[in-house]
């Protein structure tokens, strides 16, 4: 196969039929067109709206606590004795990840449609949190559709839903993880499509939402081109973030593509090894359609999509958004890989270190950086997005380290 043509800027996509190169798209039954082509619409109003721009704005600031900080890893650095360390501080942000940006801006564009009932997914409970929540603020119904796996492995996060008012559906079907849960959403949208939203989680799904949803968590990416500014006088030299489906890593990288001088990598989940169970689909998968998008999947030879496997609930979706899935193929971000015991053990480094015990998703993001960061000289400039705090995952590490809580 020819190698894809490279466009004059990265940051153009997509194109007027959702495409990134030959993925992304709108695969999805002649039921949702109609409701597809409204959200389209609604989005590209609302987003040269200055009243909806506003109101966002005014939201990230006072609700979330946005921009969330910059901070110099000090110690991590002298640790890895390489390159200058700094962490991007989204599991300061309400609700504890970089879910929120996201759901914000869909919400608010469910209240311009006048939808009162939301429906979302959920595999760590990070998305399904930042909805309940926001329903919670705008007082809209919520439904929440998880793995049943997920539910037992995330019961904070399950807890916190409810609490927050949310009605959460253990999905039984396939592997009982982030998949099925999507398939669910999915059903549930086409029966209650006229008064339902459905709020994606991730960069994935047909068009608009990969697009929608970077948009969104490019917040993320913006700040850190200012903040780097301010505290180093120029761009940083590298940039490192965990990758499920991609919405924390597109939100940082996004900014950043047309800067030559600027390495970008993301991390997906190896589970115990690339040749074994693993959710690492464009290190070990192949094109194909899921999900209302075609992009990199875990197949098998007949095409039928495999379950992923990672230690992280929110990393073991057998996809990956469209645009990563471009980004790799014309080669302007590197995709690496970490198994579950290397997450583990920076899950451990970090907590020790610096003080902050980061989600486990964000962990496999650590891992890279422990092989990467003593690599560079000492003047490089390294960003790594810490895309969610670990209180979730602390039942679930300690029953992995044999400590009974």
């Amino acid at each position: 196969m020819n190698a894809p043509l490279k466009p004059n800027s990265f940051r153009s996509g997509p194109d007027e039929n959702g495409r990134f190169g030959i993925y992304g798209g709108r695969f999805v039954a002649e039921t949702l067109m109609p409701n597809i082509l409204e959200l389209e619409r609604a989005y590209r109003e609302a987003r040269n709206d200055p009243a909806y721009v506003a109101e966002m704005a005014s939201h990230r600031t006072h609700y979330i606590g946005r921009p969330s900080p910059l901070y110099f890893a000090e110690r991590l650095t002298e640790h890895f004795g390489g390159a200058k360390i700094y962490l991007k501080r989204e599991e300061l942000n309400h609700t504890g990840s970089h879910k929120v940006n996201n759901v914000l801006g869909q919400i608010l564009l469910a209240r311009r449609m006048g939808k009162k009932r939301i429906i979302a997914e959920t595999g760590a409970g990070q998305h399904g949190v930042a909805t309940a929540t926001l329903c919670a603020r705008f007082g809209l119904e919520c439904i929440v559709y998880m793995g049943a796996v997920d539910v037992a492995r995330q019961a904070p996060n399950v807890f916190r839903m409810k609490m927050l008012g949310a009605t959460v559906v253990p999905v039984q079907s396939g592997a009982k993880t982030l998949k099925d849960a999507m398939n669910e959403a999915l059903r549930d949208w086409v029966t209650n499509v006229e008064t339902t939203f459905y709020c994606i989680g991730t960069v994935a799904g047909p068009h608009p939402y990969p697009a929608m949803v970077r948009d969104f968590q490019s917040v993320i990416g913006e700040e850190t081109r200012q903040q780097m500014q301010e505290a180093e006088g120029r761009l940083p030299d590298s940039l490192i973030a965990c990758v499920g489906g991609g919405s924390n890593a597109i939100g940082l990288f996004h900014p950043f593509l047309d800067d030559p001088s600027v390495e970008i990598y993301g991390v997906e989940a190896a589970g115990h090894g690339l040749d074994k169970l693993h959710a690492a689909s464009i290190s070990g998968g192949k094109p194909g359609v899921l999900h209302g998008n075609r992009t990199y999947l875990l197949m098998d030879e007949d095409g039928q999509i495999q379950e992923g496997h990672s230690i992280s609930a929110g990393l073991d979706y057998p996809g990956i958004g469209p645009e990563h899935s471009w980004l790799n193929d014309i080669g302007r971000v590197t995709y690496l890989s970490a198994t579950d015991d290397e997450a583990l053990e920076a899950f451990q480094l970090m907590s020790k270190v610096e003080g902050i015990i980061p989600a486990l998703e964000c962990a496999h993001a650590m891992a890279k950086v422990a092989e990467l960061a003593p690599t560079k000289p000492k003047d490089h400039l390294m960003v790594v997005n810490l895309s969610g705090r670990g209180d979730k995952d602390v039942p679930q590490v300690a029953e992995m380290l044999g400590t009974k809580l």
